[in-house]
C-alpha cells in the first residue's frame, strides 16, 4: 500500500525507481556508479525499505547528474509512497557507529524540505566516487521528499566509513519516522492537521 513508482527522463538521465516502505529491505540496484549502488543497497537494507533503482546517466561527464537525480527520485517516492503522512510517526533518528567512524542523523517528515549537513569527509573520492555528491544526493532528498534531515558526524577519519555510517543511520531513522504508530494510525502527527 505505501509504495512508490518513479520514472524519470532528462537528457542527462533516463531513471526508473520502485519503493515499498514496508518491505524486507531487498534490493536491486544499478545506477552505473558503483559506490552509490552499494550506499543504496545497505539504505535498503537498514531501512528495511523494498528498493528497485535503474540509472542511465551521463557517467562519462561524471557521477553528478545521477547522484542527484536519484536523490530527486528517492525523495518523489517517499513523498508519494507517505502520502498525507497520517499515522506515521514522524520523527526518527539513529546514533550509529561504523567502526571508528560516529554518525548521528534525525529525520521529521515534517513537509518542510531541508537538510543540515555535517560530515567531514577527509578525502575528495573513495574509489572514483566524488564525496562532495553525498551532500548532493540528501539536498535532493529532503527537498523532494519534503524532510528535514539533520546528518551530523561525531568521530570518523576513514571517508567510506563515515559515508556508510550516514546512509545507514539515514535508513534507520527514516524507518522510524515512516513507521505506523498504531495507537495514532487515523491522525496526522501535527496540531495544524496537515504536514
Amino acid at each position: 500500500m505505501r509504495k512508490a513508482e518513479i520514472s524519470r527522463r532528462t537528457a542527462e538521465t533516463d531513471i526508473q525507481l520502485s519503493l515499498d516502505l514496508d518491505g524486507t529491505g531487498s534490493s536491486q540496484i544499478d545506477t552505473g556508479c558503483g559506490f552509490l549502488d552499494h550506499m543504496l543497497t545497505l539504505f535498503a537494507r537498514h531501512g528495511r525499505f523494498d528498493l528497485t533503482v535503474r540509472c542511465k546517466g551521463d557517467t562519462c561527464v561524471d557521477d553528478h547528474h545521477t547522484v542527484e537525480d536519484i536523490g530527486i527520485c528517492l525523495g518523489d517516492a517517499f513523498a508519494q509512497a507517505l502520502g498525507d503522512k497520517r499515522g506515521v510517526t514522524r520523527y526518527g533518528s539513529m546514533l550509529l557507529p561504523m567502526d571508528e567512524a560516529l554518525i548521528l542523523t534525525a529525520v521529521d517528515l515534517s513537509g518542510r524540505g531541508m537538510l543540515c549537513y555535517d560530515l567531514h569527509v577527509p578525502t575528495q573520492k573513495v574509489g572514483t566516487f566524488d564525496t562532495e555528491l553525498v551532500e548532493e544526493f540528501l539536498i535532493a532528498l529532503a527537498r523532494r521528499g519534503d524532510m528535514t534531515i539533520h546528518v551530523r558526524q561525531l568521530a570518523g577519519n576513514n571517508s567510506h566509513h563515515i559515508i556508510e555510517g550516514a546512509f545507514k543511520s539515514l535508513a534507520r531513522s527514516l524507518a522510524s519516522a515512516a513507521a505506523i504508530d498504531p495507537r495514532f494510525s487515523q491522525e496526522i502527527p501535527s496540531t495544524k492537521g496537515v504536514l
